[in-house]
């Protein structure tokens, strides 16, 4: 049982204000309340700094409740330890928070004779974290460098137990426009492995768009119109979760959007003088339950599928699909439009062209369905081509879903010409969702029918059920609410903005259906405000809407911009290159490839963003100075991989991994990818901290900046731990937001201990002992 005490014995919870950092030498002479010897950062490392006991106390667990009322947060952080010792023990806990946290709860389980809460002026808090970053040596400190600090004690923690400490604190959330942003500080470090689960619940008057987190996969995200509504249109409760167990590092991030009159849109922007401004990231989301205003109506859908009943879908593969066509068909709304094509060697349509749903007509189109025996070859050409000639039905969104288990065998089969039909033969913009069933399918092929098209690739592997994964894509295609959307970069006058922009991703806006988010990514250039302008058919009429940005509050805290940026851009890079694959006569050498090769390793390298094509870089005895090597491995990988591996394992698990980073919206913190066998694999060695990557080369964490440079690198500077060079550095980092990188690991996937750190500080080179 839980037991709170509002009035706290012996008590001391710590509000430590550690931005001015005194040395150990200006507090030799302080009285300081002793540590224990089991002092942990719940949030950065998760066992006994000193287990001078026989054993330590450890977290096993945590998860965070975060309850958001309005603009106010209340965290309820729920911390499992466990005593490995025989004996009962003290433990310590240091939690770091964000500005303006007031600590409203702290509870334990058990007969527990000390848990305590008591705040102490900043003056004194400053000499307690000092203090203890004398007596624990340990450079896991310095990442919280610069927010507060609750320190509380538990004891005792009994022998060979476990013990449940609860802390919960409030705090006003920030706010930019009609964004609302949440933070919960926690460490970067791929070292950390306690596995968090993290619910949170927002309540507000005023609908909510959408909501988003560049750190953490949001899963079961449901919204609940809450009872005895006062205003038409609020209060609701929105909640969410992240995946139970999940060890996923980093600061727990989450902004939501304020509904407004259609789209909305909110802009983060992370400065950067290299590129001539910075970069940014839009995130736009519509009203959340525009479908059920009276006076709205979502745009009707035409769907046409496309079956592959060659002889190799025989057995289970064709029941599933049989049934997954019934439910589509199922699904439409009386008086949308629908249309079955077949296809072996020839090509059958249920009817000539898109006929409106009815009774009657679905009843038909079951025992058509039903009909189906499969035999023959795989006629991909005509049936695409095929399905893209149909006369279209007015004011309906044309989709396409079509599906194959085979490479193209009869008629037309090569992959440059079925290609260009969605590029040259697609009158009337249909959008042609592609799934491949099996393994024998052109991987590359499917995904750029799709990507050309406004869609999406999906693969189905053996063992798979097609019905599922096709169900599934289907219910994403629920309620069209803005087709064919386009981007327009404006001055104040509706000119067009020249030079304003770049690298916007993706150069083609996706169909947003009920319940969608966009996330655009690129460069700015200038600091002048900025207009975006997103048009379409909106709930079947064309309408517009603008949204102007300062850069005010551009910052380099928003380190996740330019990364999901890179990656997305990376991802851009290697689809040109796999699609340069169709044409067998292209290898390594051509120029066009070799300049592709160049910019990914580059951008690789800068960001520390590695893929199965580039993870080499991150290999022991890969010298990234020594360039002419680096390239030649990277373009044997890219022909090897990219542009020969096009079906089977190899080219499906590369559209696996295509199709997750074209798409990217959380950070990838450990580079993880799909390998061959379908298993994930991740990299240790390169670390991505704060807004900076670290390569760990020679036994010492090295700046993506210097690392090309590395062997003949004489640092500048060299900084012990601890000393009053240390902490000015520390507070100069903390102001930027980069003090993470002072408190990285040793590297090798967990080898422990903590590493020496080779930077770049200003324009020098600085070298930070800690391993010592």
């Amino acid at each position: 049982m839980i037991i709170q005490r509002k009035r706290l014995i012996e008590s001391f919870v710590i509000v430590l204000s550690i931005f001015a950092i005194q040395t150990q030498a200006q507090i030799s002479h302080i009285e300081i309340p002793p540590f224990s010897s089991n002092v942990m950062i719940p949030q950065s490392r998760a066992r006994a700094f000193a287990p001078d006991r026989g054993g330590s106390v450890e977290i096993t667990e945590i998860g965070a409740l975060i309850d958001i009322l309005e603009n106010t947060a209340t965290t309820t952080i729920e911390i499992r330890l466990h005593n490995t010792s025989n004996r009962r023990q003290e433990a310590e806990l240091i939690f770091p928070v964000p500005d303006g946290a007031v600590v409203t709860g702290f509870a334990y389980d058990g007969p527990g004779r000390m848990i305590t809460a008591k705040v102490l002026p900043k003056d004194e808090a400053r000499r307690i974290y000092d203090s203890l970053v004398a007596k624990i040596r340990d450079p896991a400190l310095a990442e919280f460098i610069g927010y507060n600090l609750i320190r509380s004690s538990v004891f005792p923690v009994e022998a060979n137990s476990n013990q449940k400490v609860r802390l919960t604190y409030e705090h006003l959330l920030e706010m930019d426009g009609n964004r609302v942003d949440y933070f919960l500080p926690r460490t970067e470090s791929l070292e950390y492995k306690v596995p968090w689960e993290i619910k949170v619940n927002i309540k507000s008057k005023r609908p909510v768009s959408t909501v988003y987190s560049p750190t953490h996969n949001l899963i079961g995200l449901k919204k609940i119109n809450l009872e005895n509504m006062e205003e038409k249109e609020g209060p609701v409760e929105i909640s969410a979760h992240t995946e139970k167990g999940a060890n996923v590092p980093g600061p727990f991030r989450l902004s939501y959007l304020m509904e407004d009159d259609g789209v909305t849109a909110s802009m983060f922007a992370y400065p950067d003088e290299k590129v001539g401004g910075g970069y940014f990231l839009l995130l736009a989301g519509l009203p959340a339950d525009v479908l059920n205003n009276k006076d709205a109506t979502a745009i009707k859908r035409e769907v046409t599928l496309v079956i592959d009943k060659s002889g190799s879908m025989n057995g289970e593969k064709i029941e599933q699909v049989k049934e997954a066509a019934l439910q589509i068909i199922a699904g439409l709304k009386m008086g949308e439009a629908f249309n079955v094509i077949i296809y072996s060697n020839s090509v059958e349509k249920f009817a000539r062209k898109p006929v409106i749903k009815t009774r009657e007509t679905e009843g038909q189109a079951r025992e058509y369905i039903k009909g189906m025996t499969p035999s023959g070859g795989t006629n991909i050409y005509d049936a695409l081509t095929e399905a893209l000639s149909q006369e279209p039905t007015e004011d309906m969104i044309p989709i396409v879903l079509f599906l194959t288990d085979g490479l193209p065998t009869i008629g037309q089969t090569s992959e440059l010409v079925i290609r260009e039909v969605i590029t040259k033969s697609n009158p009337y913009k249909r959008r042609v969702f592609t799934f491949g069933v099996g393994l024998d399918v052109n991987a590359p092929l499917l995904e750029r029918i799709a990507a050309e098209s406004r869609a999406r690739a999906e693969f189905v592997l053996p063992k798979e059920d097609v019905e599922v994964k096709i169900g599934k894509v289907f219910n994403r295609l629920t309620g069209p609410i803005l087709a064919e959307p386009e981007l327009d970069v404006i001055e104040e006058n509706g000119g067009y903005a020249m030079g304003r922009t770049r690298d916007i991703i993706p150069n083609k806006l996706p169909d947003l259906f009920e319940g969608d988010q966009l996330i655009l990514l690129g460069q700015y250039v200038g600091k002048k405000p900025i207009t975006f302008k997103i048009s379409g058919n909106y709930l079947g009429k064309e309408r517009s809407f603008k949204f102007t940005f300062n850069f005010e509050k551009e910052n380099v805290k928003n380190g996740f911009v330019p990364r999901l940026w890179a990656s997305r851009k990376i991802a851009e890079l290697i689809d040109d290159i796999r699609q340069m694959g169709a044409d067998s006569n292209v290898n390594r050498n051509d120029p066009k490839v070799k300049e592709l090769v160049d910019e990914i390793v580059r951008l690789s390298t800068e960001f520390g963003i590695l893929t199965e094509y580039t993870a080499f870089l991150a290999r022991e005895g890969t010298d990234l100075g020594r360039r002419s090597d680096v390239m030649r491995d990277a373009e044997i990988l890219f022909e090897e991989r990219a542009l020969n591996s096009r079906t089977g394992r190899g080219g499906l698990s590369q559209g696996f991994n295509m199709g997750a980073q074209r798409e990217q919206k959380t950070l990838n913190y450990d580079n993880g990818f799909i390998n061959e066998n379908f298993d994930r694999v991740s990299i240790t060695n390169v670390q991505q901290i704060n807004d900076m990557a670290y390569y760990f080369k020679n036994n010492r964490w090295v700046d993506s900046r210097l690392v090309e440079s590395e062997s003949n690198i004489t640092p500048d500077k060299v900084i012990e731990f601890g000393s009053d060079e240390y902490f000015e550095l520390a507070r100069k980092l903390a102001a930027q937001g980069r003090q993470g990188s002072m408190a990285l690991g040793g590297g090798r996937g967990g080898r422990g201990g903590f590493g020496d750190v080779l930077m770049k500080v200003d324009d020098q080179s600085v070298l930070i002992r800690n391993s010592q």
